[in-house]
């Protein structure tokens, strides 16, 4: 069966997809650098394998769109982008060759990323192990944690301030456990925070 495209209509606002409309009444919606790379036109006849060609390379391309929207806007890993981009509806592989073309043009770095999510983590007064749970939730790999920790200050002075303001100036045993719960939370250990309490009792 071929198709011709009878009409192109462009896009209504920026972000969104051009419409194409065939002889058999049906339409379809396309990226606007589908119909621009594949020089698509009113009057051009399409076989149902040319067809199916231009469909994948519209799937391939809106992948790698949404795969450059996701990595702008937040630091994430290789195993994260391939989950956000299929839960958005993109298919696995074209998730799989999304996340492989922006590794290959060094922009998705998966180290590189855990160092920004240890900066991130130490910007916001947290502790070595809170900031753990942040690497896992991004799916960093595990063998590149310890590297990335390394670069993580010592967040002594920041876990002083965070107790002092908990504790005030003269605590009591229950705003003493309170603090103590909350700083675990953070994601310091019981031996970091009984020396500092330590420290600011004295």
């Amino acid at each position: 069966m071929e198709r011709t495209i009878k009409g192109i209509l462009p896009p209504k606002r920026p972000g969104t997809k051009a419409i194409v409309i065939f002889d058999d009444g049906t339409t379809k919606k396309f990226l606007p650098q589908t119909v621009a790379e594949q020089g698509l036109f009113v009057g051009m006849a399409l076989s149902d394998e040319e067809y199916k060609a231009l469909e994948a390379a519209d799937s391939a391309a809106s992948a790698k769109a949404r795969a450059v929207r996701i990595i702008s806007a937040a630091a994430v890993s290789e195993s994260e982008l391939k989950k956000r981009l299929t839960r958005k509806g993109e298919t696995p592989e074209d998730a799989e060759n999304a996340v492989r073309w922006l590794s290959d043009l060094e922009l998705l770095d998966d180290a590189e990323t855990a160092r920004r999510i240890v900066a991130r983590g130490a910007a916001r007064g947290y502790g070595a192990e809170r900031i753990r749970q942040m690497l896992w939730e991004k799916r960093i790999p595990r063998e590149l944690w310890d590297e990335a920790l390394q670069t993580l200050p010592d967040m002594t002075e920041a876990l002083t301030e965070f107790l002092r303001k908990r504790l005030g100036e003269e605590p009591d045993e229950k705003t003493l456990r309170s603090a103590t719960q909350a700083a675990l939370r953070r994601g310091f250990r019981w031996e970091e925070i009984r020396e500092v309490l330590e420290r600011i009792k004295s």
